[in-house]
Order: structure tokens, then C-alpha cells, then sequence
């Protein structure tokens, strides 16, 4: 064998296992370098995480409320298709009955929720959808622990606490992509994408 292809087979068996570890390392630690994130089984830990994410996506329906104009709040995209305070009601409602329905918390002053969709006032809107935000955050975040573990029922299904407010982050940005579409529609730009 000539030298220099048994020097290449020397540094090949160097660099390829350390290539490999290297690799390996990435897929471990995630690309960044970082260590993983322990799973997560604390309710409490799950309760603040979601209230989190909870509360970024009802600043983006907030923002979006306050840009959209008022004449704006009847308008929809086609026949048949939820209007804009429609959309922004539909999310306060589902706010309010998930906790009432799921969770026994009732609204706040005995507020009632159930006609609320076909309001299309921009500022009684607004008022009520931020009273909806303050009620979950409030309530949501006085659960206890056993509460988060217990069983309830949601959509006809055991699960614990914890899962019906996932559910209710998981609606609500379903709404958050629907509202920005209707933003963009009508020239508006969702102010935190300046």
C-alpha cells in the first residue's frame, strides 16, 4: 500500500467516529447546543405553560380588534363565513364556556355568554373580549393542582383538567390565523408584524 492512501485511512478512522459523535451530539442536544428539556408532568408547571401561550395569542386578537375599523366588524369574506366581531365573539364565548362547561367556573357576575356572537359593536367587543381574557387568566390561574390532574369531560371524552385548557389555546389560535387572513384581506398589517 503507498503512504499516502494508508495516511488517508488513518485520518478517515480519526474523523469519521469523531464526525459520528459530533452528529450524534447534535441529535442529543438539539442543533443549538443546548441540553434537553426534561419532560414536563407537573399540572401546575402545565397550567402556567399553557396560560403563557394563552395570553401572546389573545394580545394578537387585542391588536387585532384595535386596528380593525369598525365598519370592518360585519365584514366578511364570503356567504356564509363568520364576520370579523363574529370571530373575535366566537373566541370570547369559547373562553367563557370552557371553563364554565368543563371546568365549573362560572362567569364572572353571571355574565351571559351564550348570544354574545352576533355583537358587532367594535368597543363592546373589545370590552368583552378582554373581560373573557381576564376571566380565564384569573380563574386559570387560581387551579389547583388537582383540579389541573382531575377528570372532567370534554367534547365527550375523559380527560384532565389540564387538556380542556390546551383545548381552549388550540381554538383560540385557530382564530388567531383566521383573523389575521381577514386582516390582510382588508390592507391591514397585524401590528406585531411591523
Amino acid at each position: 500500500m503507498k503512504p499516502r492512501f494508508i495516511a488517508a485511512l488513518v485520518v478517515a478512522g480519526v474523523l469519521a467516529p469523531a464526525s459520528l459523535f459530533a452528529q450524534q451530539r447534535a441529535v442529543i442536544l438539539g442543533a443549538n447546543g443546548f441540553e434537553p428539556v426534561a419532560a414536563v408532568t407537573d399540572p401546575v408547571t402545565i397550567r402556567d405553560e399553557i396560560l403563557d401561550h394563552f395570553q401572546r395569542s389573545s394580545r394578537k386578537i387585542s391588536e387585532l380588534a384595535r386596528v380593525m375599523p369598525a365598519e370592518k366588524f360585519s365584514w366578511a369574506p364570503g356567504e356564509g363565513v363568520m364576520q370579523v366581531g363574529e370571530v373575535y365573539m366566537h373566541i370570547a364565548r369559547y373562553n367563557f364556556m370552557y371553563l364554565d362547561q368543563n371546568l365549573g367556573i362560572a362567569p364572572p357576575n353571571g355574565f351571559d355568554y351564550a348570544d354574545i356572537e352576533a355583537i358587532r359593536d367594535k368597543e363592546k367587543v373589545r370590552e368583552i373580549h378582554e373581560m373573557s381574557v381576564r376571566h380565564v387568566m384569573e380563574q386559570v390561574g387560581a387551579l389547583t393542582e388537582a383540579k389541573l390532574a382531575g377528570e372532567t369531560e370534554l367534547y365527550g371524552r375523559t380527560v384532565q383538567g389540564w387538556a380542556v385548557l390546551l383545548q381552549l389555546v388550540s381554538h383560540m389560535n385557530e382564530h388567531v390565523g383566521q383573523s389575521v387572513s381577514y386582516a390582510r384581506m382588508n390592507g391591514i398589517v397585524p401590528p406585531w408584524s411591523r
